[in-house]
């Protein structure tokens, strides 16, 4: 039950006042000048046309009241498109922004407009969650994201870089199906004496998500993010943070689209943001200050030690001030990005392949066919393995079509005038690129809804998702395409064959798997990922 005293009432009310005083003021300013708020027209071209816009648009809120909810904001834009068009404009509060849903316009805005939709809009969560846009993936277009985003590229995410680190994907992902062996002996044990079937149910998500953020705290931090190397308290506080974190930045955020209703702090997400930008800035201090340690001890001692990235963004960046920012405040922002966003789209890909095979047994039995060929049951399966796992490939691309693990890119902001499609796009406008839409479109996709992996082996088979190939791009494209594609592909190949390679799995009582979304800074699923699983190698293959 929820109460509230007097005075709390009385502060309420008198906000919802002011707010609604101040929303008056400006509607009959705005009238008597003759328009409705000149953020609305800026950048009117006389002789060309804008983009159509969606009817229903309320003054001050534009069209935020249409895009609440229940349905996820991709799928209402998705919606609007189907009866709007491949480009449409709409109003998220004070704020103007197109969607493009359609291919050959992505392909423009990707090679002739490049330069022009390359920024990042300033939003709160960059702000407070992203130490002032320090972090790379939410800077705003200029020198400063182009040496990061360099640096990163070259230092972490590169061909070699990631070979030299394959004993981590390898070594974490037997560890995680070693866990999930024991974890499957320990239930069978509980419940062998009252059931006939081998098989145990396990809750997956968590598995997953444990895995591939052990994999990228590895890379960047040298530690585990569950296990030995991080006490309980600390990991607890870890999974805490990082579910707030991703929250906030998936969130809608009424200062972003109304700024002076700012003040006002709806759902207070702006106070949630500056309490857990502390509490992960403390984590962060902490790790770097744990590096120095270890640089001085190693330094001291003479003795060479394995570099993980902070490592070695310690020892590139030393001094330096980059536009501003110093070198710890650099290191934990870049890092802290590269952890999170790492993770979650990683464990976003991996866990909606397991979701469309559960639902697709014939699917499931090919891909358990192709392991069998090429590897068997023998030994475990490599990472040399996967070029010769075509179908595997194409299993992967259908999930990442269907489901891409952020289904409206990051959003952009228009920099420059230009002319999109034959339509007049002003600077400050914001863009979304709908990937879910795009790879939906029937004029590409043959039965574009089901999930047919086939495609990729005949009509689709030369299509990449690295973002050259427009009708596919769920990791972005242009200037600001994902730099981790080859790690998140890496993972994905590498995780989905050893699970199917290890373990039987089917639908508990066959019942359908539900496909159910919910949004943050990637899609998730909206219930647990429960199936039966059963060992389907030789014990000595696990140990």
């Amino acid at each position: 039950m929820i109460s509230m005293d007097v005075s709390s009432i009385d502060l309420v009310s008198s906000s919802i006042i002011a707010a609604g005083v101040l929303l008056l003021y400006f509607i009959v300013i705005s009238f008597l000048n003759g328009h409705l708020f000149p953020i609305l027209n800026v950048g009117a071209h006389p002789t060309l046309k804008k983009p159509p816009e969606p009817s229903g648009a309320w003054p001050v809120l534009g069209h935020l009241r249409l895009l609440r909810g229940p349905k996820p904001f991709h799928i209402t834009l998705s919606e609007m498109a189907d009866k709007y068009g491949p480009i449409f404009s709409i109003r998220l509060g004070l704020r103007r922004a197109i969607v493009v849903s359609n291919w050959e316009l992505a392909k423009e805005l990707s090679t002739t407009h490049d330069l022009a939709v390359a920024s990042r809009p300033q939003m709160l969560a960059a702000k407070y969650l992203g130490y002032n846009y320090a972090m790379f993936a939410f800077s705003p277009y200029g020198s400063y994201w182009r040496e990061i985003r360099k640096f990163v590229s070259l230092e972490l995410l590169s061909a070699r870089r990631l070979n030299l680190l394959e004993h981590i994907r390898v070594s974490e992902t037997r560890a995680s199906i070693q866990r999930l062996y024991k974890l499957w002996a320990d239930k069978r044990d509980d419940f062998t004496l009252n059931t006939h079937t081998s098989g145990v149910l396990v809750e997956m998500r968590r598995w997953i998500s444990d895995l591939t953020t052990n994999v990228i705290f590895m890379m960047i931090f040298g530690k585990r993010y569950s296990g030995d190397d991080l006490d309980k308290e600390e990991a607890r506080k870890c999974q805490m943070i990082f579910k707030k974190f991703t929250y906030l930045f998936g969130a809608n955020v009424m200062g972003d689209m109304i700024p002076w209703l700012r003040w006002l702090d709806i759902g207070s997400h702006e106070k949630s943001m500056k309490e857990t930008s502390k509490e992960y800035d403390n984590l962060l201090r902490q790790w770097l200050e744990e590096h120095h340690d270890r640089q001085m001890d190693s330094k001291a001692q003479g003795k060479g030690v394995e570099q993980d990235f902070m490592d070695v963004m310690i020892s590139m960046l030393k001094d330096a001030n980059i536009d501003g920012y110093d070198a710890d405040t650099i290191n934990k922002a870049t890092c802290s990005i590269l952890n999170i966003g790492g993770a979650e789209s990683t464990a976003s890909m991996i866990t909606w392949t397991i979701c469309l095979l559960m639902n697709h047994h014939h699917v499931l039995r090919k891909v358990e066919e192709e392991l069998d060929i090429f590897v068997g049951k023998g030994r475990i399966v490599e990472e040399s393995d996967i070029p010769n796992l075509v179908y595997l490939q194409a299993v992967i691309k259908e999930a990442l079509r269907l489901y891409p693990p952020s289904p409206l890119g990051g959003p952009r902001e228009v920099t420059q005038d230009c002319v999109v499609g034959g339509y007049h796009v002003a600077a400050g406008t914001r863009l979304f690129f709908n990937v879910w839409k795009l790879q939906r479109d029937p004029k590409i996709w043959s039965e574009p809804l089901e999930f047919q992996p086939d495609r990729f082996m005949t009509t689709h088979k030369n299509l990449d998702v690295r973002g050259r190939n427009f009708e596919l791009i769920p990791f972005g494209s242009g200037r600001r395409v994902c730099p981790g594609i080859n790690f998140g592909m890496q993972m994905g190949h590498l995780v989905v064959a050893s699970l199917l390679q290890s373990f039987q799995i089917s639908n508990p009582n066959n019942e359908p798997t539900d496909m159910t979304v919910i949004e943050g800074l990637t899609i998730s699923k909206a219930t647990p990922l429960e199936i039966i699983i059963t060992p389907k190698l030789s014990n000595n293959l696990y140990m």
